[in-house]
């Protein structure tokens, strides 16, 4: 559970070189103190402003996560505030610098309105590009690293099959349930139920297109 993958090693190992003076002072937009308040910290920003010990995140390459706290760590001589997020299926937790958590893409779950709209998109007709379907995959997989529930159910609406519909070749299968997963992950977050029970739900709703 203390894993910390190599994207996250290698952004927090160069956040120092990374982060210049102006950086680490208190920015004019974002840290300056109210008249006669007190001085914002980073971990008082992160917790008031973006995230919370407790919230359920997404991360675009790992899905769904969970905040496990907001801490000062010392990575090669920098104080840094850090946010260490768990994803329990993969037994790994992830380290991602508040500074650097919005250009990591971390984000909070989607709305309930946002996510009715990527459902939404399951109800459109597929988009099949003529390319060759190794360039098709990339781009599937593109979609599905980037987070955005609207671009991963494109991935779903395009490659699901319906009953009488030719079947799904085995990389289109693979990476068809990719998406279905990172869809149902969210969406479990927001019902607080299981992804089992969200993949049902998501499998009915494609029933009804």
């Amino acid at each position: 559970m203390s894993d910390v993958s190599n994207e996250v090693a290698e952004q927090v190992a160069a956040a120092p070189a990374s982060t210049p003076a102006q950086e680490r002072a208190p920015a004019p937009a974002e840290r300056r103190p109210p008249h006669n308040g007190p001085q914002l910290t980073p971990r008082a920003i992160a917790k008031a402003e973006i995230f919370v010990e407790g919230d359920h995140v997404v991360y675009p390459t790992h899905g769904v996560g969970k905040v496990e706290r907001i801490a000062t760590e010392e990575i090669a001589g920098h104080r840094l505030e850090l946010i260490h997020i768990t994803f329990e299926e993969n037994r790994m937790t992830l380290r991602v610098p508040v500074a650097k958590a919005r250009t990591a893409g971390l984000r909070k779950l989607s709305t309930r309105k946002q996510f009715d709209e990527a459902l939404a998109v399951l109800k459109g007709k597929a988009r099949i590009k003529r390319t060759m379907w190794s360039r098709r995959a990339q781009e599937y997989e593109a979609k599905i690293n980037s987070g955005d529930p609207m671009a991963i159910a494109e991935v779903v609406r395009d490659l699901h099959r319906n009953a009488g519909q030719p079947d799904q070749s085995f990389s289109e299968r693979q990476i068809y349930e990719a998406a279905m997963d990172r869809l149902a992950a969210e969406l479990a977050a927001l019902d607080q139920t299981d992804k089992p029970t969200a993949i049902v739900k998501l499998t009915d709703f494609l029933k009804t297109v």
